[in-house]
């Protein structure tokens, strides 16, 4: 539904885009992280058409984005940043607009205005102009624009920017549902947000990709993917250490004291077997170490990784250094 080959997009002496390559399918929904300026919007406005690239080639739906663009563009629907719209219009006079411009006439415009205004809930907006709009509705009728012609293809840019929790909770499921029958991007900051809606990542720094995967998979890459934290009643720090630090599995260990004589350690495996076999067999050899030397286990439990810190690790790596130095 979406191929991009070798995309590469430079202003002047910076290249914002710098080789990127990657494939989405129909039922995929792909969320594009970065840090700020790492070449999200920039990539996701070339595969809109856009912006031009300087080099590589777009193609959506079998159409090539520079070659046949009006084929292209109206597979696609598109948010972009910051949800732009017109101001002095009313919701439903931009509904119409947007409907007409999509080439929607009649009963298939009022069709489509009505489906578009009970998925975004837009009910009790119509007839206010969109600068009077708080930035919710404003956000929830540029998403209507974009959704409105049923596209095969969805490229949101940040589309839960400005929502309330319970907003944000509706777009994601609303995105996991489309995805089901539509190929979707969406650019997010909040990476909870991957684990809630997408089925792949993509993490963009400096123009390049530094990962790519499911979320499971990009979890896994996290150092503390595999590590099982064990709580213990009544049983010395300095024994465990030495007990534990004989298992084969046991990489590294770290011990803190609790409250009320109980004792936290978090043993880390080594990074031999993927996350999931990590964990479990790391897990079961430490309850049977505490079985062994009758240790009372109040808590035992494997850690999956978190994206957080897969984020972190892999992206402006020189950034932190400097920051560090200074």
């Amino acid at each position: 539904m979406i191929k991009v080959e070798n995309l590469v997009k430079s202003f002047g002496a910076t290249r914002a885009v710098d080789g990127v390559s990657f494939e989405v399918g129909r039922g995929e929904v792909l969320g594009f992280l970065g840090p700020n300026g790492a070449g999200k919007s920039t990539t996701m406005r070339m595969i809109t058409g856009f912006l031009p690239p300087s080099a590589g080639r777009v193609s959506v739906c079998g159409f090539d984005v520079e070659q046949d663009p009006l084929e292209a563009k109206r597979r696609i629907g598109y948010l972009p940043e910051a949800a732009p719209s017109y101001h002095e219009m009313s919701v439903v006079s931009f509904l119409k607009f947007a409907a007409e411009m999509r080439g929607l006439t009649g009963q298939a415009r009022r069709k489509a205005i009505a489906n578009v205004v009970d998925i975004c809930h837009l009910q009790g907006v119509l007839g206010q102009s969109i600068e009077t709009l708080s930035k919710g509705f404003k956000h929830r009728t540029c998403l209507a624009q974009s959704i409105i012609h049923d596209p095969e293809v969805l490229i949101l840019d940040e589309p839960t920017d400005g929502l309330d929790p319970n907003q944000k909770h509706e777009v994601r499921e609303l995105i996991k549902r489309m995805g089901a029958r539509k190929a979707i991007i969406f650019s997010t900051h909040i990476l909870e947000e991957v684990e809630a809606a997408c089925s792949r990542a993509i993490i963009i720094d400096r123009g390049r990709i530094v990962a790519n995967g499911t979320p499971a998979e990009l979890k896994a890459m996290s150092q503390t993917a595999g590590a099982v934290s064990m709580t213990l009643c009544g049983a010395a720090e300095q024994q465990v250490r030495e007990k534990l630090a004989l298992l084969p599995l046991v990489g590294r260990l770290e011990a803190s004291a609790q409250p009320q004589e109980r004792l936290t350690v978090r043993a880390f495996p080594g990074r031999s077997e993927d996350a999931a076999a990590r964990g479990g067999s790391l897990a079961a050899a430490l309850a049977q170490a505490a079985v062994r030397e009758q240790w009372k286990i109040e808590d035992l439990r494997t850690e999956e990784g978190r994206l957080e810190d897969v984020f972190r690790s892999i992206t402006r790596t020189d950034i932190h250094l400097e920051e560090k130095a200074a």
